[in-house]
């Protein structure tokens, strides 16, 4: 055998490292970041959690105990900028701060974000108060969702559900349906924008054409939640994606 010697470079990310949480049976998520994020000199290193097939509070709940564990599964000797865990619902089930604190024992970040502090973010950079909100979940999980936005001063006085549990099925629904779902909501009027909820459902391509449809901001957990991190970090998004990626 012939042992060389070599030399060693900086570790890549020179601008940014970024780490993303994801469930494991989201199917969007990572695509429509990778059509998000800068690409030059910043990183994205991803792992996933365990959660289940069905969506309920007990089932995001239960994400609590495996967050420390997914976020150390992220590379080591790396400092991670900024932390985002890809999980609208689970945040109001979890809490921001408590999903802060279990991504911090499982990989050192100076930032941590997740969907529902990135809306809030987002609204007030837009001044919005008032939200039509969408969702593709039942009920009961869009709910404590919209407690926790409301405590943090955004109202959504108009939602509208595909009342669909199952993952799988979620990230089947398509654009056409979340074009005819959101312009529906908005024609109901009293809202400065629209959000439309949940990270595997597929948005990236529709937010234009709703935006343009309904004449007002169009939000989704994706776009916000790539935004913020971004923002965290000092960046831009790549990409038009409607009114928040422009910023």
């Amino acid at each position: 055998m012939t042992t060389f010697t070599y030399s060693t470079a900086e570790p890549l990310g020179a601008m940014a490292t970024l780490g993303l949480i994801v469930l494991q049976p989201d199917e969007t998520i990572e695509h429509d970041f990778r059509r998000m994020m800068p690409v030059d000199d910043v990183t994205l290193y991803v792992s996933r959690i365990p959660s289940a097939t069905e969506v309920t509070g007990d089932t995001l709940a239960a994400m609590r105990h495996d967050l420390p564990q997914a976020a150390a599964l992220m590379p080591r000797g790396l400092a991670f900028d900024v932390v985002g865990y890809g999980c609208t619902s689970g945040t109001s089930v979890i809490g921001a701060d408590a999903i802060a604190e279990l991504v911090r024992q499982g990989v050192p970040t100076d930032k941590v974000t997740e969907p529902v502090s990135a809306l809030i973010a987002a609204c007030a950079a837009l001044n919005i108060r008032k939200i039509g909100f969408l969702s593709p979940y039942i009920a009961e999980v869009s709910a404590a969702l919209r407690a926790t936005l409301a405590e943090n001063g955004v109202a959504s006085p108009i939602f509208g559900s595909f009342d669909e549990a199952e993952e799988a099925k979620v990230a089947r629904i398509d654009g056409a349906s979340v074009i005819a779902a959101a312009t529906a909501l908005a024609a109901e009027g009293g809202i400065d924008a629209l959000f439309l909820s949940c990270t595997n459902l597929r948005t990236l391509d529709v937010i234009a054409p709703i935006e343009a449809a309904i004449g007002l901001p169009v939000l989704s957990s994706n776009l916000v939640l790539a935004w913020h991190m971004a923002q965290l970090r000092g960046l831009r998004l790549t990409g038009d994606f409607g009114t928040l990626s422009r910023l």
